[in-house]
């Protein structure tokens, strides 16, 4: 079974000004589509895990029956095609603003406030080196975390539960803030789809 892309709920363009209209289509349908057939070619070999869904795979990554050379590939480009299944979710027009529901309360407690976690996971995501992600994660002790993680490695590896995140490799933003990751941070927040979010957090809690 091929796994396809997620379909998008919005326009290309839909969140412009922060986030521009020819990076989201290149990011969807060259990146994103790039590490579905790296996972597909990788799965063909592996009948019965192909059948499964990407997001439970990723989970018993080590436990996986493939030779070491496709596992590694699969951590890659598995774990590209479920991080960004994911990011895409989380983002949306007519966003932004602070957490709501359940979202908002477990953060004000876990964090001491919504402005204070804006600030630690903006710390994560520009202290990353290089490419990766930064992570809201629900951790093994059912509590909010902030994680990075390099590359395509998804916490679900580790036993974490992603429910917010941001793309940090340059081609989430380049074309349109070259260098200026920063930029790219700030914008971030104002394509934050809370809502969506805490549908995920109230779904695995």
């Amino acid at each position: 079974m091929k796994h396809e892309l997620p379909k998008l709920d919005y326009l290309y363009d839909a969140l412009e000004p922060w986030i521009d209209a020819k990076t989201m289509e290149i990011h969807y349908s060259k990146h994103h589509q790039a590490y579905a057939d790296k996972m597909n070619a990788v799965l063909e070999k592996y009948p019965d895990l192909a059948k499964k869904d990407p997001i439970e795979l990723m989970k018993n990554l080590s436990n996986l029956p493939m030779d070491e050379k496709d596992k590694n590939a699969f951590k890659n480009n598995g774990g590209g095609y479920v991080n960004h299944s994911l990011f895409w979710k989380i983002m949306g027009p007519n966003a932004g603003g602070e957490p709501i529901g359940v979202l908002g309360e477990t953060i004000k407690n876990t964090f001491g406030g919504f402005n204070k976690f804006k600030e630690e996971f903006g710390k994560s995501a520009l202290g990353i080196f290089g490419s990766g992600w930064s992570w809201l994660v629900i951790n093994q002790d059912k509590k909010l975390e902030i994680i990075s993680t390099p590359n395509q490695d998804s916490p679900l590896m580790e036993g974490n539960i992603p429910i917010f995140c941001i793309d940090i490799w340059e081609h989430a933003f380049y074309l349109l803030r070259q260098n200026r990751k920063n930029e790219y941070i700030d914008a971030f927040w104002n394509v934050a789809n809370w809502k969506k979010v805490d549908e995920i957090l109230s779904s695995v809690i």
